[in-house]
């Protein structure tokens, strides 16, 4: 278990790379840049290729050791969704599984939550 300072570097580090993904997919298409994504991917132990191999469980465990809060699982699952819309990946599945696992675990309902995983689904 991370101390205090740790975890708040940790966190803080963790948030700044999922502005980072975000503010890459939510461009536009021709804007659109995989190897920035890729670099930024890095900062958590992936890449595009092991994000298509990886199971959505494996995912999960991968995502608890670098000990992202309920709030930054739910920014990564909107990450792949938005990274799903361009076209060439399909991560919704992925997605919804880390939904999924924040409804279950974080022991709060959230309709917002809810509402993506219905939304999620709505596209596959």
């Amino acid at each position: 278990m991370l101390n205090k300072g740790l975890r708040d570097q940790e966190s803080i580090r963790i948030d700044n790379v999922l502005k980072t993904l975000h503010s890459l997919v939510f461009v536009p298409e021709n804007a659109f840049d995989v190897h920035k994504i890729e670099e930024a991917l890095k900062d958590f132990g992936l890449n595009i290729e092991s994000l298509i191999a990886i199971a959505p469980n494996d995912l999960i465990i991968l995502l608890e050791r670098l000990h992202l809060d309920w709030n930054q699982f739910e920014q990564f699952a909107d990450f792949l969704v938005a990274f799903s819309k361009e076209g060439k990946f399909d991560f919704r599945e992925k997605a919804i599984s880390v939904y999924n696992y924040i409804q279950s675990e974080s022991k709060t309902f959230s309709f917002g939550i809810f509402n993506k995983i219905a939304s999620a689904k709505a596209n596959l």
